[in-house]
This record gives structure tokens, C-alpha cells and sequence, in this order.
């Protein structure tokens, strides 16, 4: 399948916008300023890229600046990357970073702190510059990233269909006597074959009863006539997620495992037919469970049946808001993407998910990728 041409990266016009965005929303807070962390944050408002480590490196945002905070010998390293433009401002291997960070600051005003700072970050802030100067940033943060723009919906639908290709390929040579990790390597092959640089985010491949356990089982599997397979995986294209499963049979499936598959789709539909603008994200994980519970799985999170969420939000994290799961009362916007994936497991036997994902338009809910078409047919 040829992939169609990979969209531009996230402008700086947009991350300007974004930054506008979190200023106004500082202001509106009663915060002198935000503190960013080595974190998907960082790379959402700013583009800069690094990997947490014991020494502080993020970004402070004020109403009228951003600052890189950063370890001095990391200066010249951090000046060849990709980011926003700011001031730079360094702290020696001797001092304190929190101390910077306050000098920067003043003596007066609140801090918010991005929602992934390391606890041990946490507690060098508050004895620098007190705990009630602290406060939490969680909701400054994840609201402004909880709706896509269309630029990160292009992105993320490019991955997904990077990915389907991968899935693809990976059907195509799925034969008795194969194992696991040959097909962990060939997956990881074909990301990087198609243009995920990084090869796989992750590849969870299992085969027979181990398709029953969500997260598969330890050791090296080899694949055996009649049994069922999961796979599930993903990659990353500029900083943005795919994640999709196929569950399926290369032989004709058994009565209870074709009957199950098509349970799991029914239940997808119904996810995807429930996700309207406006309704609550609950009410996504209750209609699953209904189709389960017409059909004798469940109830509840009772197994055979759904043991975890119906789905879960997806960006530059594999796993954020929104979470289609039970007790949610947040509504569905314009933008959102998430996952789709009521797994039934039947202890013991086998598992059947079926992952594809959901953007929300103005008009209501958008497949990134189409659901499979049978047991034997895991494409459209």
C-alpha cells in the first residue's frame, strides 16, 4: 500500500500559538509562570526534544518570556536542536537548578509545575522557593494538548497508516513454525523500512492462549497450526503515536473463536457509534460492556469479558486523556483521538482485541484506520 506524502512538521507558528495559549491561561490562573520539564510538554510547546535525567532541563514560561533552564555543559548541544526561540539559562555542575529557577522567577508569585516533573525535581522546587509557591499544572497543560490541531491529526493518521502497512506485511508472513521475536524484528524492520526512524515504539506478538493475556507473555512462542494471533504495535512520526492490534486466525477458526471475534467488532462498532460530541466518555466504555453483557460476557470487568478501559487518548503519548473508561464524565470535543479496543478475554484459551482509533470532528467520530473484516480478514 503506498503511503501518501508525510505532512510537515508542527510549524512554530503553532507552538507560538500554543504558547500564547498557556500565557492567557497562566494569567487567568494567577501564575508568575510554568515550568516545563524534560517532558512531552516541552516538545508540544516548544519543540525541544530531550530525555529525562537526573539534571534538570526544561523551559520556563512567563507572561512575557521563555527560558530554557540548562545544564551548562548541555548549552552547546540544546543550541543545534530544534526548538522555539528563547533565552538560554545555565546552571554549573556545583549549583542548583531550583535556585535558578527561583532567581528567575523573583521573590513573589506561583509556579506551575508540568504534570510529569520527576518528584525529586519536586522537592528541590519547594525547598527553593516554598511549597506554597508550588501549584499544579496539570490542567494548564493537558487541556490545551487534549484536542488535536488538523496539522497533529495529519500526523497521527500518517502513522496509523505506516503502521496498517506494517501489520500488512506482517500477515503476509505469518506461517506454522515461526516464532514471536522473528516477528518482532521483521515489524521493527518495516517501521523503519517505511520511515519510522525509530522502528517500533513497542510490538507485543503472541500466538495461542497467550493472546488471553493483554500485555503477552514472557519467553519466545512458536506459532502452531489452528492457533490464534495478536499483534499490536506502533511507531512514532514526529513525536506523534500510531497503536493498533489485529487479532486473527491464518486457519479456519473454531466456532467459539469466530464467534467471540465478532462479539469483539460488534462491541467496537458500538464504541465508535456512541463516540458523539458532547457525550461523556463513560458512556463509550458502557455501551462495549452492554454488547459483552447481551452476549453472556461480563458483566463488569468479569471474565470471559473486558478486563480494563475500552480505549485510551493518544498523541505524543501513548496513553493520555481522554480515557475511555468507566466513571468518566468528560465530554467528547472536536479533535479528540483515542483509542477503540473492548479486548474479551477468555482465560486460558484466548484473547481477541481489535485496536483501531477515533478522531472527533465537528460532525462526529472519524476512523484513522478501518476495522478488520473477519477472523481470517484482519483488513478492510
Amino acid at each position: 500500500m503506498p503511503l501518501s506524502a508525510r505532512p510537515p512538521q508542527i510549524s512554530v507558528a503553532e507552538r507560538q500559538q500554543r504558547l500564547q495559549k498557556l500565557r492567557e491561561n497562566m494569567e487567568a490562573a494567577g501564575l508568575a509562570a510554568v515550568l516545563l520539564g524534560s517532558t512531552e510538554s516541552l516538545r508540544y510547546f516548544t519543540g525541544l526534544v530531550w530525555h529525562q535525567s537526573e539534571r534538570l532541563l526544561g523551559a520556563l514560561v512567563t507572561p512575557s518570556g521563555l527560558t530554557y533552564i540548562v545544564p551548562a555543559f548541555e548549552r552547546s548541544r540544546v543550541e543545534t536542536l530544534q526548538h522555539v526561540a528563547g533565552d538560554i539559562a545555565t546552571w554549573e555542575e556545583e549549583e542548583s537548578p531550583s535556585a535558578l529557577v527561583r532567581s528567575l522567577v523573583g521573590a513573589k508569585g506561583r509556579v506551575g509545575l508540568d504534570d510529569a516533573l520527576p518528584l525529586f525535581i519536586y522537592h528541590a522546587l519547594a525547598e527553593s522557593l516554598g511549597a506554597e509557591r508550588l501549584a499544579n499544572g496539570t490542567r494548564l497543560l493537558r487541556d490545551l494538548r487534549l484536542c488535536k490541531s488538523a496539522a497533529e491529526i495529519a500526523l497521527i493518521q500518517y502513522a496509523m497508516d505506516l503502521t496498517l502497512e506494517v501489520h500488512r506485511r506482517a500477515h503476509a508472513i505469518m506461517k506454522p513454525g515461526i516464532r514471536a521475536s522473528e516477528v518482532v524484528r521483521f515489524v521493527d524492520e518495516q517501521h523503519r523500512a517505511l520511515g519510522a526512524s525509530g522502528g517500533s515504539t513497542f510490538c507485543i506478538v503472541s500466538f495461542g492462549e497467550a493472546t488471553s493475556l493483554p500485555h503477552g507473555a514472557d519467553g519466545d512462542q512458536v506459532l502452531e497450526k489452528g492457533q490464534p494471533i495478536l499483534v499490536d504495535t506502533g511507531a512514532r512520526i514526529e513525536g506523534y503515536h500510531s497503536d493498533l492490534t489485529r487479532s486473527y486466525m491464518i486457519d479456519e477458526p473454531d466456532a467459539d473463536f469466530a464467534r467471540i471475534w465478532h462479539i469483539e467488532r460488534e462491541a467496537q462498532q458500538a464504541v465508535f457509534d456512541s463516540a458523539q460530541i458532547g457525550a461523556p466518555c463513560r458512556s463509550l466504555d458502557d455501551a462495549a460492556r452492554a454488547v459483552l453483557q447481551r452476549h453472556g460476557l461480563g458483566p463488569d470487568y468479569r471474565l470471559p469479558g473486558l478486563p480494563h478501559r475500552a480505549g485510551h487518548g493518544l498523541g505524543l503519548e501513548i496513553h493520555e486523556e481522554p480515557y475511555i473508561v468507566r466513571g468518566n464524565e468528560m465530554p467528547l470535543r472536536p479533535g479528540m483521538c483515542f483509542s477503540n479496543e473492548p479486548m474479551i478475554v477468555v482465560p486460558g484459551r484466548f484473547g481477541i482485541r481489535l485496536e483501531d482509533h477515533i478522531f472527533m470532528t465537528e460532525d462526529g467520530p472519524r476512523w484513522f484506520t478501518k476495522p478488520g473484516k473477519g477472523p481470517t480478514e484482519p483488513f478492510a
